[in-house]
């Protein structure tokens, strides 16, 4: 465990930029990054990593990706303004910029507030190196099993079971990695799991898949579903259960989606992944999904009006193929219904509006797509021109899709007696002592919580005598999988502090695997337990064996002991019966 904190540490090393541009004197330079001390002025742009916690003084669209950190997957606009309460949530901290994290656009300048240690992410490692380890219920159960047995008559030790013990526990590491999708790093982990009575779970990347997905294209006059989630572009649009043919109108608004954007989306190995914001990751996979990926739109750009907070909208000028100079333009659906409105008198505002209530009520953001033809002459995009109106094309809903397995594996937990927490980046309401301890035995989804929350909710769910396991991907995560009775992590898409972590390691990101993990670590107590009872009973036939090998028969005692060694390996390799995870995790 102490070899896992000092891999979490460099780990979270690794994730610091090695380099920064500061301004000393007036002068802008680069210096190592290790070099930059607290009053410096950063400069960041999009592309770099933030190598120290910054007060941002200037910001020009600069927009940030905190999801290792907070959990939450939009990257995050940064303004200047002070914020007013001094107990801001690290997610609401806008005015901010953390270490290790990415600036994915914009660009902006910061002070240097805390560096090393004293950053966010240093204080997460010194909560792991400092997160004292706890042992499994097998090894206390073991403990108190020694010290009964060493009051008993020195032959009557059973001294045999650690050994035997120790072959179980490797044979269900080595199935687990070969079978089950889990890779273990410690022996007494794979027994910890079938004691585990509560999950405490992240929700982004672990119940979800952490990728923006269309789901539902609304058009004044239809209304279509999207099939396929996540970025791999495999899936198609559904109109009344049929497969749609592409038509003008609906090819422009797969176009625009995809043109009013400053993400890409990239195939690696056997996944894809988005380098961007995630909504804007959704548009450009919705449309490969009918377009091969080698095919983009034919426009050439000549100006582009990046998102704003403020404006809550992304637009783009640009040159169709016949020398059409057109606007386009996606974001909020109550700034571009306002504009449509400016264009159309007659728009239909209350049935939009409807539509919007509608896909926000099944949990999906919804964003808004429209177009403007403008004259030739036309060189920038303004606010102002968009304020004179648009034309709506129609809304899409969007969701960060349940993985798959989720709903069948929570089923399972629940029939296995195993309680499952879902722990989010929203807020949580402060409370301390019991109070606190109370609502986290009490309630299943937390909110708003930090990594220290994070922490403080495994500690209490373990003050209550649960053993708890907590699943999780991100460098937020690191704490509460350490402080864990078995953190598991994300094999795939976990981060490598995540993963230094943990006990375990999920392979396949199929949180799944946990129902399949917890039945495989009952089995091998289950048969533990048969060894430590077999153990026991067997100490006076030994002796008896003993005598009458000498006394009477050695061949006959001899083929006892054969006898003996097959019911052990009987026992080590038994599976696991279909009832056994049935049961209510063992006290």
């Amino acid at each position: 465990m102490k070899a896992n904190a000092s891999d979490g540490l460099e780990r979270i090393k690794e994730m610091l930029s090695s380099e920064a541009t500061v301004y000393r004197e007036g002068i802008r330079k680069d210096i190592p990054a290790e070099e930059i001390v607290i009053g410096d002025i950063v400069f960041l742009e999009a592309g770099d990593n933030v190598p120290a916690d910054l007060r941002i003084i200037e910001a020009d669209n600069l927009r940030i990706q905190e999801s290792a950190l907070t959990g939450e997957a939009d990257s995050v606009e940064k303004e200047t303004e002070p914020l007013t309460n001094p107990d801001t949530p690290l997610a609401e901290q806008i005015n901010i910029a953390f270490a290790s994290t990415p600036v994915t656009s914009g660009s902006g300048k910061g002070i240097v507030v805390a560096t090393g240690a004293q950053t966010e992410i240093g204080k997460i490692s010194t909560e792991v190196n400092n997160t004292e380890e706890r042992k499994t219920p097998l090894m206390n159960e073991i403990d108190v099993l020694s010290l009964a047995v060493v009051t008993m008559i020195v032959g009557s030790i059973p001294e045999g079971l650690p050994a035997t013990t120790s072959v179980v526990l490797a044979m269900g590491v080595s199935d687990m990695a070969k079978n089950k999708h889990t890779i273990v790093k410690t022996l007494p982990a794979v027994e910890t799991l079938g004691s585990v009575d509560v999950v405490a779970t992240d929700k982004t990347g672990t119940l979800t898949k952490n990728e923006m997905t269309v789901k539902d294209i609304i058009f004044a006059d239809r209304k279509f579903i999207v099939t396929g989630d996540g970025y791999q572009p495999i899936g198609q649009i559904i109109e009344q259960e049929k497969p749609i043919l592409m038509d003008e109108r609906l090819k422009l608004f797969l176009e625009v989606g995809y043109e009013a954007n400053d993400t890409v989306l990239v195939q690696e190995a056997d996944h894809w992944k988005i380098n961007g914001e995630p909504t804007d990751g959704a548009f450009l996979t919705l449309y490969h999904k009918m377009f091969n990926c080698e095919v983009i739109p034919e426009y050439d750009e000549i100006d582009m009006l990046p998102f704003d907070s403020d404006y809550r909208y992304i637009a783009k000028l640009v040159n169709d193929r016949n020398k059409q100079r057109l606007l386009l333009i996606k974001g909020s659906p109550d700034k571009l219904f306002a504009m449509a409105n400016a264009q159309d008198p007659s728009f239909a505002d209350t049935f939009w509006n409807q539509q919007v209530r509608s896909l926000s009520a099944e949990g999906k953001r919804v964003v808004a797509v429209g177009y403007k033809k403008v004259s030739a002459n036309i060189q920038e995009i303004t606010h102002e021109l968009l304020n004179e109106g648009i034309d709506l094309l129609g809304i899409a809903g969007i969701i960060d899709p349940p993985r798959e397995e989720v709903i069948a594996a929570l089923k399972e937990m629940n029939q296995a007696g195993v309680e499952v927490k879902m722990i989010t980046g929203q807020e949580l309401d402060i409370l301390a002592g019991e109070d606190f301890k109370q609502a986290v035995i009490n309630n299943q989804v937390f909110a708003r919580t930090t990594p220290k929350n994070k922490m403080e909710i495994i500690e209490a769910l373990q003050e209550s005598g649960k053993v708890t396991a907590m699943t999780g991907d991100g460098v937020n995560d690191a704490p509460a999988l350490k402080r864990a009775d078995i953190g598991v992590a994300m094999g795939r898409k976990g981060t490598d502090v995540a993963k230094d972590s943990a006990d375990m390691i999920l392979t396949d990101d199929n949180f799944g695997t946990m129902s399949v993990a917890i039945r495989e670590g009952r089995r091998i107590y289950d048969n533990i337990k048969k060894i430590g009872l077999f153990f026991v009973s067997q100490v006076g036939t030994f002796a008896f064996q003993i005598a009458k090998a000498i006394s009477l028969n050695e061949g006959e005692a001899h083929m006892s002991m054969f006898v003996t060694i097959g019911i052990k390996w009987i026992i080590w390799i038994k599976p696991s019966m279909e009832w056994i995870n049935r049961n209510k995790p063992k006290n």
